[in-house]
């Protein structure tokens, strides 16, 4: 069975923001990594509504101008 490297993302963060983000985690179920995950994403799509050159929106997405 062939060796699947895993790719590792690490952050730093203020022990109070870790805190935080602990509690948010706590609060929506997930863990921090989730947590993480699907603030990135909201942020995205808040800035970026009708993506990027390289991020497109899903098939069937909701796409509305902002402008």
């Amino acid at each position: 069975m062939p060796k699947v490297k895993s790719k590792i993302s690490t952050f730093s963060a203020a022990p109070r923001d870790l805190e935080m983000l602990e509690v948010v985690a706590r609060y929506h179920g997930t863990n921090k990594s989730a947590t993480i995950v699907s603030l990135v994403r909201r942020e995205f799509w808040r800035a970026f509504p009708g993506g990027t050159d390289k991020i497109r929106p899903d098939r069937g997405a909701k796409v509305e101008d902002g402008k």
